[in-house]
């Protein structure tokens, strides 16, 4: 039996929700199809408690660094108000009904469950059909990718859920992937008192980023205890009387109570039935257009898409799927100025290209650097400082291509650069511009002086 609606959406996360309920609100039939919560990862275990717990972890590093500066405190880390307020807080302790409502109260429907193409214009959920009018736009995010270590598939190790869910914290914990996500969660876990080893196989920390901040964050890391090894690969993995044994390529056997596998996050397109409209299951992510068009009448949103495993830019492409399903028209999707931040302690700010990947396209580039605790500011502020600003030009242009804010602040300092890069500022504009005195974003005028001797 086949239903005829407007529109079916599958995957409710954040980007698959948005786009279910702007569309709903204009009165279409829409149908949402999700298997797990409505929201996804990001408000249940990724964005929104993560940063609950480093929130956490950040003021017991705050009150660490009063001796010096302003007296004496006692700082007695404890796990429960953390593990209470993401599950009170954040998760309804892991209930979506808010969402769910949420999107039912602007007209569209809820149907639990996994949805695969059947053909074009066409949606099977639990043997129910949907005959799409519209369009069907496939948001169905990414999962932990899990590397093919032997015996990793025998133990119970933790993926980011298990981490973030917590009740308590472990005394010690073996993280497997030096990434952003990796990274924030294993400092939070320090700051409380845990053991922690990062194991990373890539020669950096955040090997995304520039090699600049990766070693600003090893060394604060090392400082606050935690063990590093980089260029390290993980050759075994055992599990018995309640501890993890990572043994090293290299003979080393590194031991905790917890292992959490964080080395990175992929879609799976192999059972979304896109074989029947003509689209290869196995691919690494949907292709689109520049309308998140990916075939006749379907859409792509979010992470599946690849073009980057952020919120922000689920919510960016939700917007012109949105657009495009109402005839309305707008821009392509531009991610030359594409914005993350790595929110360890310090903040690791980034946007474009980094400056490995601009001599990898052909550019002429020139950088510039300048270090936070070289500033005015960096200096009053003093414990806790550390920090760079890394501006990437392409000197043929003379704009600004790609920029890495590292320090206290450096997910709030990108702004201003994300903005240039955006808008093509040259960079002759930017060293003319004022810049407040004392903050944390004057550190990039220091940065375009930089530049001038490269």
């Amino acid at each position: 039996m086949t239903e005829q609606v407007d529109v079916v959406v599958i995957g409710m996360g954040p980007g698959g929700e948005h786009v279910a309920g702007e569309l709903a609100a204009t009165g279409l039939d829409v149908v949402g199809v999700e298997a797990e919560l409505v929201g996804g990862e990001c408000p249940y275990w990724g964005c929104v408690p993560s940063k609950m717990m480093i929130r956490a972890g950040n003021l017991l590093a705050e009150a660490r660094r009063v001796p010096g500066m302003a007296g004496s405190v006692s700082v007695s880390p404890d796990w429960a108000p953390v593990a209470a307020r993401v599950r009170d807080e954040a998760t309804d302790d892991w209930d979506d009904r808010v969402a769910a409502d949420r999107f039912t109260g602007k007209g569209g429907r809820l149907v639990r469950g996994r949805g695969r193409l059947a053909g074009p214009g066409r949606v099977e959920v639990d043997g129910q059909v949907f005959a799409a009018r519209r369009g069907i736009v496939i948001a169905t995010g990414t999962r932990p990718q899990i590397p093919p270590v032997p015996g990793l598939d025998e133990v119970p190790y933790w993926t980011n859920r298990d981490a973030i869910a917590a009740k308590e914290n472990p005394r010690s914990l073996l993280v497997l992937g030096g990434g952003a996500i990796g990274l924030e969660l294993a400092q939070v876990y320090a700051r409380f008192g845990t053991r922690v080893t990062v194991v990373e196989a890539m020669g950096d920390l955040i090997p995304a980023e520039e090699p600049e901040a990766g070693a600003l964050v090893a060394g604060v890391l090392r400082a606050e205890g935690m063990t590093l090894r980089t260029g390290a690969r993980a050759s075994r993995v055992r599990h018995g009387g309640d501890a993890f044994t990572l043994v090293l390529e290299d003979g080393e056997e590194l031991t905790g109570d917890r292992l959490l596998v964080a080395t990175g996050r992929r879609a799976d397109l192999s059972t979304l039935g896109l074989d029947t409209v003509g689209l290869d299951p196995s691919a690494r992510w949907l292709r689109t257009d520049g309308q998140l068009l990916a075939a006749p009448g379907l859409w792509g949103v979010g992470d599946v898409t690849g073009h980057g495993a952020f919120t922000h830019v689920a919510m960016y492409e939700a917007d012109i799927a949105i657009r495009a399903i109402l005839g309305e028209g707008g821009p392509d999707a531009d991610y030359r100025a594409l914005p993350r931040v790595t929110f360890t302690d310090p903040e690791v700010g980034a946007v474009g290209l980094t400056e490995k990947q601009a001599r990898e396209k052909g550019l002429t580039v020139r950088t510039g650097l300048s270090q936070v605790p070289s500033s005015t500011r960096g200096w009053i502020h003093k414990a806790g400082n550390e920090g760079l600003v890394k501006l990437v030009e392409d000197a043929d242009q003379g704009v600004l291509v790609g920029a890495t804010t590292a320090g206290p602040t450096g997910g709030e300092v990108m702004y201003g650069l994300a903005v240039a890069i955006q808008a093509r500022v040259p960079v002759e504009e930017l060293r003319h511009m004022l810049y407040a005195y004392p903050t944390f974003h004057r550190g990039v005028e220091d940065a375009l002086r930089d530049l001038r001797r490269d």
